[in-house]
């Protein structure tokens, strides 16, 4: 069978210590430090620390590519954290004078002010934390960097989420804007205008189309060296300049490497070969339904690496690996689809066949049992007529 490279995800070792005390005011408000952050938590010492874990975890994935000088930071980033609704809710207007779901992030001009405000076990805390974590750590060190880079940045680690039993970080590429970006055609704005919107004003669609160049930038291979270009461009950013002179020292990088025409041909070819997942996973089935199965398996492993723990790709991953006898794989992507929360019924009947033809058949039997229990309208005639076969 073909192999094709797959990261399935990232993740990072918690490692460190905690500093911990408690507000002698109130005895459920904890602090707690750590190299990078002072977390101050109403939700108990538990709570504190875990956010500290989080917090850090992130800084080092981030400065993985940023690679700026932790001795540059002006002292360490201020979290608060609220449990209660209201208490979040009247701290935030007391800063803003309006509120923000989720989390926000404070900036101002003194940096013993700055500080991340998240609202504890909300809605919209998975969503808007990644975000404005990420707008944290970047304006820490640039306080004033290009609208476009710290925006796209944002989205683009939109899907970095803290898994709170494993305390690991995991990743998975968010192309929620991807068909928005595609929808655009002619009517998407220049490159330029993005690069200089500090300048000249903000450009329609200037949110998805900042994520699109980031995801360009990061991703898209060819003779342009993009990738190399952009954090070349991150040594020149100054946290004495204004947004307007990063933009313009950053513009004038990155055309140093490739002209504007050249860049958004290369941008273009790149929006225009990417799929959702979702369109990656249709591909795949209809290149298996076809009998292609090498193309197939390249449609599921690029929805694998989009998704590392969604069912689907690993399904589809294990009736290509049964069509070509290779039974003990497909019985491992069977079980991990089982594990990502596939149909339990479809699966184990998937596993109950894939057993008996290679030959396992007690566990068969046991597989094509369960599946006839949990869906017997689906699966009782066809695992029982196995089932007689194999007996």
């Amino acid at each position: 069978m073909k192999k094709l490279t797959a990261a399935v995800l990232f993740t990072f070792v918690i490692a460190g210590g905690l500093l911990a005390q408690y507000d002698s005011a109130s005895p459920t408000r904890v602090e707690v430090r750590n190299q990078f952050f002072d977390i101050i938590s109403d939700g108990g010492s538990y709570d504190a620390e875990i956010l500290s874990r989080e917090m850090e975890l992130r800084f080092d994935v981030y400065n993985r590519l940023f690679r700026f000088d932790p001795a540059d930071l002006p002292g360490l980033l201020r979290v608060v954290a609220f449990s209660d609704k209201k208490a979040y809710d009247d701290y935030v207007f007391s800063k803003l004078g309006s509120t923000r779901d989720g989390a926000v992030y404070l900036h101002y001009s003194q940096p013993e002010r700055r500080e991340l405000v998240v609202h504890r076990g909300s809605a919209e805390e998975e969503r808007m934390l990644p975000h404005q974590a990420f707008i944290q750590f970047f304006r820490a060190f640039v306080p004033y960097p290009p609208t476009w880079m710290r925006e796209g940045f944002a989205i683009y680690y939109n899907t970095l989420r803290f898994d709170k039993e494993t305390r690991e970080l995991r990743y998975e590429e968010n192309l929620s804007w991807l068909d928005t970006v595609k929808s655009l055609g002619n009517r998407q704005p220049s490159l330029e205008s993005v690069f200089l919107a500090d300048l000249n004003g903000m450009p329609e669609y200037m949110q998805p189309v900042s994520w699109a160049i980031i995801s360009f930038f990061l991703n898209s291979g060819g003779t342009g060296d993009y990738f190399r270009a952009i954090t070349e461009s991150f040594m020149l950013l100054s946290p004495a300049k204004s947004a307007v002179e990063n933009s313009m020292t950053v513009l004038d990088r990155l055309i140093s490497w490739n002209t504007l025409e050249m860049m958004r041909a290369d941008y273009d070819n790149y929006i225009a070969s990417r799929q959702t997942f979702a369109e990656l996973v249709e591909s795949g089935q209809n290149a298996y339904l076809g009998g292609d199965l090498d193309t197939a398996e390249s449609f599921f492993l690029a929805a694998m690496y989009q998704k590392p723990v969604h069912y689907a790709p690993y399904y589809y991953m294990g009736l290509i690996a049964y069509d070509e006898n290779s039974y003990d794989m497909a019985e491992a992507y069977y079980l991990t689809a089982l594990q990502y929360g596939a149909d339990s019924a479809l699966v184990k009947y998937a596993l109950g066949v894939n057993a008996a033809t290679a030959g396992r058949n007690s566990e068969a039997l046991e597989y094509l049992e369960e599946a006839a229990n949990e869906s017997p309208e689906r699966y009782r005639e066809r695992a029982e007529s196995i089932m007689m076969r194999i007996r």
